[in-house]
């Protein structure tokens, strides 16, 4: 709602006030994507158990804990192979009833001269499962913001805001899984008792299985030790032939290793999702906020303080024909507090970050103002880093109903608070930022090569180190084209080609123990770094409107969009997170009006689209990096505009067919949202 006066008793002198607030509830779809990860190192086929999508803690982060099926393997822990703990599906984690309250009240001046003024305060509150590194329950998270800006339209602003946050009581879903499972056992006493149980009980079963290879057998014995010989194959045959058996072992062994009702080597039974047991100790693990009391809950009272400025002089202020003059200023301090749940900031110690810019642009029109040339510079300087410039400058040619314009631009993207302070503990690796570099990381991949071979070998370990972080910087090159073409259809179209220096993303290694006989890993670790080698990117998009009949429309657009790392040496994950080609292709119409007989209806509206999504590699967390498989979908809706009562009828859907699709790797499947809204105007005339 809103409100007008007259302020001062002038007729251009106002003072008005407006309230927004909004309440939204609904039940999310869950995420119950029990597909193998793409880094799983087994499938729905392996009685030992895979890693599923959203199913944590059963990840096989270490290979010295567990069995692969190498020669050696199948003859002395005949049918073992990989192994993974049970873990929680998400489902059982989290709350799916989302909900979220918004309000919004401003207070609005109109000065003398034209210049207005206005101060606004958000508050925002809400309860739902998000993504990001992780995923988290955001429950009882809490924004509040305050604004004030005063300014002159195409003359000057000054603008004001401060940003804080209370992440109430959320927590990391995927990290409790870990600490669920940890009250039971940890990895080490798991495995152990699986490992056990299994020689104890059916090893000698696998190897009496008819046709399995006999290790003691002269006839095999020359071939155990090679790697995929005759004797391996028959032996995987034979187990596959009997795969019923097997399952039914190795639940057996699980459920020996879980410590349902059977004696065990250590820890306790797993908590059941559902019992009382289970629900006391996710609200204990979930209530704590460090790691060190062993829980997942977050704490983050951050705050975020802004002020920009900026004013413009035209022709008329220069006394020069066709030209304007900009510049303008920027300043940010940042104030994260999450008590070393999130940043480095454990031990009362308080991080601050600032940044501030400068930038200026003149733009001069030339050819009876038909042709537009602009020139910008920006200055910019974050507290941890040097200062950085970017210039930019484009031409924009205008004949009729024809624009051409082609630019040059550069940016500079200073790493975020998360590049440099984070600390988050995501369960199997730790998430950290990098103002200081790091060295003697360990790859995975070379740490999981050492213990392939039968007795492990520590000297191939291939080691790495990390540079300090630096700013991202971004020169690109754009050509593009926007006018009408037959006086109905309407034309945009660009092309763009930028290249990176810097380009931030993160590189994971392992921090390994070599003082003892075989390498121990200690930790993972996921550091926000820069490419070695330059990042290249290209993209092209084209729109297309055409009017017909006075109330249709045909709308189509295509993009393609494109990343190159130019070495393959280069150990960064861009996670880019964009498919190569999408399109969209729709029918609209509006102020339709219909006769038939006696009834005579005006102002019906309707749009239908059709979208179509290439698939593409999600790069996220340890956890969440993986294939979204190309998807389709439909939206549709009709709408009504009632003049005589000043009210607007709309309805539709999105996903109009309910096809369930993947937007992010770890995320739930979406689906069909309808929906229906009246507007009603006051004082409309």
């Amino acid at each position: 709602m809103a409100r007008a006066h007259r302020l001062f008793g002038s007729e251009k002198e106002v003072v008005a006030w407006k309230i927004n607030f909004s309440y939204m509830q609904a039940l999310d779809w869950k995420a119950t994507n029990m597909n193998p990860t793409d880094n799983s190192d087994a499938g729905v086929t392996n009685p030992g158990g895979y890693d599923a999508v959203n199913r944590y803690g059963d990840e096989n982060s270490d290979p010295s804990l567990n069995y692969y099926q190498s020669d050696y393997d199948l003859q002395r822990n005949s049918g073992l192979g990989i192994i993974y703990r049970t873990g929680y599906e998400e489902q059982d984690l989290v709350s799916y009833n989302t909900n979220n309250l918004k309000f919004s009240p401003s207070i609005h001046f109109r000065l003398p001269k034209d210049i207005t003024a206005k101060f606004t305060y958000n508050y925002g509150t809400g309860t739902t499962v998000y993504q990001g590194d992780n995923r988290y329950s955001l429950k009882g998270i809490q924004i509040y913001q305050y604004i004030g800006e005063i300014g002159k339209k195409d003359k000057f602003f000054v603008r004001a805001y401060h940003t804080a946050e209370d992440a109430g009581k959320s927590y990391d879903a995927v990290f409790t899984a870990l600490l669920l499972q940890d009250r039971a056992k940890d990895d080490v006493t798991w495995n152990g008792d699986y490992f056990n149980y299994w020689l104890a009980n059916y090893e000698a079963k696998v190897r009496h299985l008819p046709g399995y290879p006999d290790w003691m057998n002269p006839k095999y014995t020359k071939y155990w030790f090679n790697p995929k010989t005759y004797t391996q194959q028959l032996a995987q045959y034979i187990m596959t032939e009997y795969s019923d058996s097997l399952f039914a072992w190795h639940a057996d062994t699980r459920a020996y290793a879980d410590g349902k009702g059977r004696p065990n080597t250590g820890g306790k039974p797993r908590l059941i999702p559902g019992t009382p047991e289970f629900q006391q100790a996710l609200e204990d693990i979930t209530s704590k906020h460090t790691f060190s009391e062993g829980g997942s809950g977050f704490y983050d009272k951050s705050s975020l303080t802004h002020f920009q400025g900026q004013f413009t002089l035209d022709e008329k202020d220069l006394q020069t024909e066709g030209m304007k003059y900009t510049m303008g200023a920027s300043y940010r301090e940042y104030n994260p507090r999450s008590k070393g749940t999130i940043f480095k900031d454990t031990n009362d110690i308080a991080i601050s970050n600032s940044e501030f810019g400068i930038y200026a642009s003149i733009e001069q029109r030339i050819l009876k103002k038909n042709l537009i040339l602009t020139a910008t510079g920006r200055v910019d300087k974050n507290r941890n880093f040097h200062y950085v410039t970017s210039p930019a400058a484009s031409a924009v040619y205008v004949l009729k109903e024809h624009s051409f314009r082609t630019s040059f631009s550069s940016a500079v993207r200073n790493p975020t608070l998360a590049d440099q302070y984070l600390h988050y503990q995501v369960g199997r690796a730790i998430l950290i930022g990098n103002l200081e570099g790091y060295r003697n990381l360990v790859s995975l991949q070379s740490f999981f090569n050492a213990w392939e071979p039968r007795v492990p070998n520590k000297d191939t370990l291939q080691y790495f180190n990390v540079n300090p972080i630096q700013p991202e910087r971004v020169r690109s090159i754009e050509f593009g084209y926007k006018g009408r073409i037959l006086n109905s259809l309407f034309i945009d179209a660009s092309y763009y080609y930028s290249w990176y220096k810097n380009f931030i993303g993160y590189v994971i290694g392992a921090e390994v123990d070599t003082s003892t006989i075989y390498p121990v890993l200690n930790q993972i670790y996921r550091v926000a770094a820069n490419a070695h080698e330059r990042v290249t990117t290209q993209g092209f998009s084209i729109g297309l409107n055409y009017y017909f009949l006075k109330f249709l429309a045909i709308n189509a657009n295509y993009s393609w969009n494109v990343l190159n790392q130019d070495s393959v040496r280069d150990p960064i994950i861009p996670a880019f997170n964009t498919p190569a080609n999408k399109y969209n292709i729709g029918l609209s119409g509006r102020d339709i009006h219909l006769r038939f007989q006696d009834l005579n209806i005006q102002g019906i509206g309707f749009s239908i689209n059709y979208k179509w999504i290439q698939g593409f590699l999600f790069q996220g967390s340890p956890q969440f990096t993986g294939s979204i498989p190309t998807y389709d979908v439909v939206d549709a809706q009709v709408s009504y505009n009632a003049k005589a009562i000043h009210t607007t009828f709309k309805l539709g859907a999105s996903n109009l067919f309910n096809k369930k699709r993947y937007h992010v790797y770890g995320g739930p499947r979406i689906g069909r949202m309808a929906y229906f809204s009246a507007l009603f105007e006051l004082g409309r005339n």
